[in-house]
């Protein structure tokens, strides 16, 4: 089934893009910074969630599709890279640290489409520390895309801007370990050729 639940919050999540990138060149002149920062911020989160419920619900109601398999990853770049372009625009990010990021999501994928094409997929599937620098990465995302002391009643005020720093430079670093790991475990099949 081509248009299924996991299909269509993929979908959400690609259009939710424009959106996204859009409340930031909505302020100045229609939205205050914070309002920016707030909307962004959330509707970055809601395309992070529809990310985890698009694969729960392709298992749980066993909606596994060829088409899903391809549309998601593309979806979950295309977020990450956006959301990276939009905060080097607005200085929030260092050009190199968003290099790294999307570089490697881009070798990344052309190797495992290389690696597809070979019959060689599961040498290069997602491993345990490819989650963890996701992970690491979109709440680094979403700190820096609010980049406002947060005020939680436990802790006081939070300088988001401080630990979106230090969470990006570590998914930055994740991501650079993660792409070893995955040229590691490719290598076999590259000498081969």
């Amino acid at each position: 089934m081509f248009w299924n639940l996991p299909n269509s919050l993929t979908m959400a999540r690609i259009i939710l893009i424009p959106v996204f990138v859009g409340i930031f060149y909505a302020q100045p002149h229609y939205l205050s910074l914070h309002l920016a920062n707030v909307l962004a911020t959330s509707v970055f989160g809601l395309a992070a969630i529809t990310d985890w419920l698009d694969g729960y619900y392709a298992r749980k109601l066993n909606l596994t599709s060829a088409f899903g398999a391809f549309l998601d990853p593309v979806a979950d770049k295309l977020m990450v890279a956006a959301a990276l372009i939009v905060l080097v625009e607005f200085e929030r990010v260092g050009a190199i640290v968003a290099l790294i990021i999307i570089g490697r999501e881009i070798a990344i994928s052309a190797l495992r489409e290389w690696m597809a094409g070979e019959g060689h997929s599961s040498s290069v599937g997602v491993a345990m520390i490819g989650k963890v620098k996701t992970a690491v990465q979109m709440v680094a995302i979403l700190f820096l895309l609010y980049w406002d002391k947060l005020d939680l009643a436990v802790l006081g005020k939070v300088e988001t801007k401080i630990i979106g720093h230090v969470l990006i430079d570590i998914a930055a670093f994740l991501t650079l370990l993660s792409m070893a790991y995955y040229m590691k475990a490719a290598l076999p099949k590259l000498k081969a050729k």
